[in-house]
């Protein structure tokens, strides 16, 4: 009894020691290490192996989609929470008389938009997609999309602001990613965000 005790307390306790680290897979995960986003404490983090191969042209593409989602993001967070304090468009949102104000919050509002609405979102949305938010003249960094019209100022900063500027942009989609996901589980847990007084 005491010698199967022992052995099951050697062998969880073996599925919680570190694994060994291969020297191939540093060595390959180097190539990234530079990077924009690979910052202390995690530095590179690339759990799947996404781009473990060193491949340049894979890893532009994700960093593409990654800036994409999370500027998707930002504004589905601050839209939700918009939406979760009350702030509503004035009017009626169909010919019906159904008002703005009768959609509700969160996920659950996006299933009381009536058709020719969400068809209307659709094509904004695919607009925007397949004309506007694209790369047209060659940015200066993957995800620009200038296109030479619009600047805020950007060619005024040196590159180190340049380069902290788009960490922080970079840091704050990888936040709101996973706070929309956040509110999201939240509203189906049936929690709250504004507290009842």
């Amino acid at each position: 009894m005491k010698t199967a005790v022992i052995a099951s307390l050697v062998a969880s306790a073996a599925a919680f020691a570190p694994a060994q680290q291969s020297a191939r897979s540093s060595s390959l995960s180097a190539a990234f290490e530079n990077e924009l986003g690979a910052q202390a404490p995690l530095g590179f983090f690339d759990p799947l192996g996404l781009v473990a191969d060193g491949d340049q042209d894979k890893f532009d593409r994700l960093r593409y989609v990654e800036l994409k989602h999370g500027r998707i993001c930002m504004l589905g967070v601050a839209g939700y929470l918009a939406t979760e304090a009350g702030w509503r468009l004035p009017g009626a949102i169909s010919l019906d008389g159904k008002q703005f104000s009768d959609i509700p919050s969160g996920w659950a509002g996006t299933f009381e938009v009536p058709v020719a609405g969400a068809l209307q979102i659709l094509a904004f949305v695919g607009f925007l997609e397949v004309a506007v938010m694209k790369d047209i003249t060659g940015g200066e960094f993957v995800g620009d999309f200038r296109n030479n019209f619009i600047d805020f100022g950007w060619d005024t900063f040196s590159p180190e602001t340049k380069m902290e500027k788009r960490a922080i942009e970079l840091n704050n989609g990888r936040a709101a990613m996973m706070g929309l996901l956040a509110l999201w589980v939240h509203e189906e847990l049936g929690v709250s965000l504004i507290p009842s007084v």
